[in-house]
């Protein structure tokens, strides 16, 4: 077994290693339940908003935990998703932002972008131009050498089928 101790030295185990992460973890967990506690005080439907409406800077801040609060509101009546008790347009307007910033933030990073596929003739075109530009590199090189002989040919054919072959499995 591990002792504490040995955590970060050679010695320590796999299953030291885990029994940290889970340590991270249930730290982790009590931190977001204790803001959670903590953001209830601040969420619409409190005691706080009775003797004063709420205004802009709440209502942003109300648009800004509401996903949170609708959480809290599942399981409480205590907690609401919008305050009744507010100063009018101002308070929607701050928390129709809020909402913005918040909901709308959360999916601008699960949007997928759509990849264009290229259909398979246009991979032929593409092929064959690619195969026609080698080609020409291939003639204007024994061409520029001047190497007529057979072995030179017979390299350069070499070369050409096999290129055509990696771009028609490449293609």
């Amino acid at each position: 077994m591990c002792q504490i101790g040995d955590l970060h030295g050679k010695e320590a185990t796999l299953e030291s290693r885990f029994s940290v992460r889970k340590a991270t973890r249930f730290i982790a967990l009590a931190a977001l339940a204790l803001l959670l506690a903590a953001l209830a005080g601040c969420a619409a439907g409190s005691e706080r908003f009775v003797d004063e409406p709420a205004g802009f800077w709440i209502g942003l801040w109300h648009g800004l935990i509401v996903v949170i609060t609708f959480v809290i509101s599942l399981f409480t009546e205590s907690v609401g998703v919008y305050e009744l008790n507010n100063s009018g347009n101002w308070y929607d307007f701050g928390f129709m932002l809020g909402l913005l910033v918040s909901v709308g933030g959360m999916f601008r990073g699960h949007r997928k972008t759509k990849k264009v596929r290229l259909h398979e003739d246009e991979w032929d075109r593409i092929g064959a131009k690619v195969e026609a530009k080698v080609r020409r590199g291939i003639d204007s090189w024994l061409n520029e050498h001047e190497k007529t002989d057979e072995e030179w040919e017979e390299i350069g054919k070499k070369i050409e089928e096999k290129i055509k072959r990696e771009l028609r499995d490449w293609a």
